[in-house]
């Protein structure tokens, strides 16, 4: 059973970074306009809303084609469709559609657009390399994505710090073409503000994404049985099957679209190298356990506040606590 105070504080916790993403930019951008009454800059908004909007709309196409992914035929494996309409059903929602990536690395995803619909994608490294049970548990996330709208969600945060990337950019640009008399170091001085806004709203991006991969794993421990088990089980071996495939010297081009996996490939690779023992544990409870009492560095800690996703032993602690 998934504690029920659990959820509402990470609920509690995703609600509060969302509103200060959103205040931060509102403030910021306030005092841009009241500053350098630019009425261009609300072009320049608009302009970054429609690439948005474009990129979540036609997002699923590039997915498609960047991972090899193509509709998996229900004769093909009639108990993988069965178990993506059992979760769905159990969360309240429509069935996505279940498709299939060549990728060889294990991991999964979910995405989709009112184009498309929501697809559930499974790699085909995942099911070579997980048990059926474990796979289940995996889907149970990604259906958990789907339930919370978490492609909606991040599609809506990632415009704000776009936004004053593009700002910063475009005004240190035109500092340089402009002398003190017109207000070029004015220019810069907004420029540099921007990029300030963009770096600390990325950073809130970030924790609002691991935050979100913990809601979806709960989701996975209370409509799967034994899901906590089961996903903690598949994360490990996810983990490390991409770090063996990364010692076998294969190349992995996964990054572009990483936030959707359900582990960061590069990340994942990382949190592994840097266990001792867990790579070559026998058996899967042995490989959470190895994993789960390892002790995790300042330094780990540090760096996981530019992941998109949770540090590996910090994330099977709370599915096993």
């Amino acid at each position: 059973m998934v504690n029920p105070s659990s959820i509402w504080k990470l609920r509690f916790t995703m609600v509060g970074t969302l509103a200060l993403i959103i205040s931060i930019s509102t403030l910021a951008f306030a005092a841009i306009l009241t500053w350098f009454e630019a009425f261009d800059l609300y072009t320049l908004a608009g302009l970054v809303l429609v690439f948005n909007i474009l990129q979540w709309l036609l997002g699923p196409y590039l997915v498609n084609m960047m991972y090899g992914v193509k509709k998996l035929d229900s004769n093909v494996n009639p108990t993988l469709h069965q178990i993506v309409e059992n979760l769905s059903l159990k969360s309240g929602i429509k069935t996505p559609q279940l498709m299939i990536s060549s990728l060889n690395i294990p991991n999964a995803f979910a995405y989709g657009s009112p184009l498309t619909g929501n697809h559930v994608a499974v790699t085909q490294g995942l099911l070579n390399e997980l048990d059926t049970e474990e796979v289940e548990a995996v889907i149970g996330h990604e259906i958990g994505h789907l339930t919370h709208r978490d492609t909606q969600v991040m599609m809506v945060v990632s415009f704000l710090p776009s936004l004053f990337y593009i700002l910063a950019r475009s005004m240190i640009w035109s500092s340089y073409s402009r002398d003190r008399k017109n207000n070029g170091s004015g220019l810069a001085i907004i420029g540099a503000i921007s990029m300030g806004v963009y770096f600390l709203l990325t950073l809130f991006n970030l924790s609002l994404s691991r935050q979100r991969e913990y809601y979806a794993d709960q989701h996975a421990s209370s409509i799967v049985d034994d899901g906590a088990r089961k996903l903690s089980e598949g994360l490990a071996k996810i983990s490390t099957g991409i770090w063996k495939h990364q010692m076998y010297g294969e190349k992995i081009n996964a990054s572009s679209f990483k936030t959707l996996f359900i582990t960061d490939p590069d990340r994942a690779a990382q949190d592994v190298t840097e266990l001792n023992n867990a790579r070559y544990t026998a058996t899967d409870s042995q490989l959470v356990e190895e994993i789960i009492n390892h002790r995790v560095s300042g330094f780990e800690n540090f760096f996981e506040i530019f992941s998109t996703h949770p540090n590996i032993v910090k994330r099977l602690k709370a599915l096993n606590s």
